[in-house]
Order: C-alpha cells, then structure tokens, then sequence
C-alpha cells in the first residue's frame, strides 16, 4: 500500500520537530562537570549528589572568548539550588559575551556554615587553578549569586583569603578573592528586619550564636579590600527586600569601592534573566555595560 504523501510530510515534519530540540540541547550543553574535591569533600555526610560539589563548566568560542570567568552560585535559601534559570542559562548568556561560566553546586541544608562558604572558595580557586586550561585570565575572575546565592557570593566577597602557599593541593595556593561581584536580588543582612529567616535557618540553624549571625551578615563585614560590586534588585521583592542591596550597597560607599546598583519598581523574587519581562530583562545589559566599563571585557 502507498503511503498519502501529504501523510509523509506530516511524519517528516513531525519528525523534524522532535529532532530540532536535541540539537539545541547538544549545542547548549555544557563543556565538562567536574568534582571540587577529587575525594570526598570536606565534612561530606555521604556520597550522594547533594554531598559532592561541583562546578559545571560553560566555556564561550575561543575566537570570541574574552578571558574573563565567573563562578555563579543559584539561589534556593539554602535548602535547594534554581540551576536552570539561575544556572544554566545564566552561563549561556554569559557565554554570548565571550564570558566562561562555571556554575557552582555547593552543598546545603542539612549542611551549614561553612560548608557552603567552603565550597564556594574550593570553586573560585578551582577556575583560577585551571585557568589556562580553560583560557582565563586569572586575574579576571568573578561571581555571581541570585537570592542566597547572592549571600554566599558577598561572603566570598567578604570573607575570602589570598590561599596557603604551603599547601601541597595546588588548588588550595589559589586565592579565592574574586576580582568583582554581581549579586541579583541578594540575600545579604541577617541581623536586621529585612532577613530572609528561612535562609538564615537553613545557613545557620535554629538558635545560631549572635556573633556568628553577624559575621555572616555580609553588610557589615565590609572592607577597604572588597572587590567592586554590581547589585540589582525591584521594589517589589517581598521575598528578600531590596534594603538587602541597599545595605550592601551603603556599605560599599564608605569605603569608596566602585559600585552600581539598578533597583527597578516592579518585579517578583527570582526571576533570573528574566526574559518573559520587557523591563526587567533589561537587567543583564546594564550589567554587561558594567563589565565594559572596567574593562573586563570588551
């Protein structure tokens, strides 16, 4: 029996549009996953997904690569991680801007301070370690976080070291200071009425100590040697208020470090890239004029 042909055409359309998808997958996909820690990580509970940290590498085409590389840590209150719209496609953006991402899974809830914090230095050092491996200029290394993402990136921003020459882990001689920040709808004060509690919780527990609580309140911990910070954040973020990148952003100005900070009137918590918005997705732009205002890339 012949088959219709308009039938034919219809199965090879069909066809068509199932296969369309797995390329754009294939062509998105990331370049390499790999292990912080080559053993377990330090403290690991177990050998699961969730205790084992990695970085997930997205590198952009050498002829458009710009050297510059950012560590990005997803959101989740400390109790999950948003990869996709706070990972993946954040990297693919930073991609299309001859940027490297590398995308951090850092261990959380039940785990708290400071694994999470170790994990994030085990990555910013694991880039600069790699660094001609993956065509990074070491010295052109930033972070960034989205909601408590945005938290452990201003504690890296804020409580980083310069490595330990003595170590024979080469990755550990790495500094984990990163040279700038960007933090998206952060989480940053834990000691005033605009703390996000369940982060707080997760991070910290139930009855932390009160020194402790403050150490890890980012704004306060700021200092002369605090890399430049880019914040964005909306009014309308009744899940982390905006006083969070107000604070940090203060905080910054005493000590006269560069910094800017794009807080737009509307807009929920957690919206990422935001590419469904006409307005807020104006954000990754600003950011980008940013980075081309210090030179990071061109």
């Amino acid at each position: 029996m012949k088959m219709n042909k308009n039938l034919v055409k219809n199965i090879f359309r069909i066809l068509i549009l199932l296969i369309i998808p797995f390329f754009a997958l294939a062509q998105n996909s990331p370049t390499t996953v790999v292990n912080l820690w080559q053993d377990a990580a330090p403290g690991a509970k177990g050998d699961t997904d969730q205790d084992t940290p990695t970085l997930t590498v997205y590198l952009p085409e050498k002829s458009n690569s710009t050297g510059t590389g950012v560590v990005i840590f997803p959101g989740g209150g400390y109790g999950h991680l948003a990869m996709d719209h706070e990972g993946h496609q954040v990297a693919q953006w930073l991609n299309s801007h001859g940027i490297a991402g590398f995308i951090t899974r850092y261990r959380y809830s039940p785990y708290r301070h400071p694994i999470p914090l170790t994990d994030a230095k085990r990555a910013i050092r694991t880039v600069r370690a790699n660094a001609d491996k993956w065509n990074i200029n070491p010295e052109k290394l930033g972070v960034l976080g989205f909601s408590a993402g945005g938290h452990l990136a201003s504690t890296t921003l804020t409580h980083f070291d310069m490595g330990n020459p003595e170590s024979q882990d080469l990755v550990e001689q790495e500094s984990s200071r990163p040279d700038f920040g960007v933090l998206v709808y952060p989480v940053i004060s834990f000691t005033t009425k605009y703390t996000h509690e369940g982060s707080k919780r997760n991070l910290l527990g139930e009855n932390p100590d009160q020194e402790l609580v403050k150490f890890l309140s980012n704004e306060l911990q700021i200092t002369a040697s605090t890399p430049p910070t880019f914040l964005m954040h909306t009014s309308g973020d009744t899940g982390v208020p905006a006083e969070n990148s107000i604070l940090f952003y203060m905080g910054l100005r005493q000590f006269e470090i560069p910094a800017e900070m794009h807080i737009y009137e509307k807009g929920r918590h957690g919206f990422g890239l935001a590419p469904d918005d006409a307005l807020l997705s104006s954000w990754p732009d600003r950011c980008i004029d940013w980075f081309r205002s210090h030179g990071w890339i061109e």
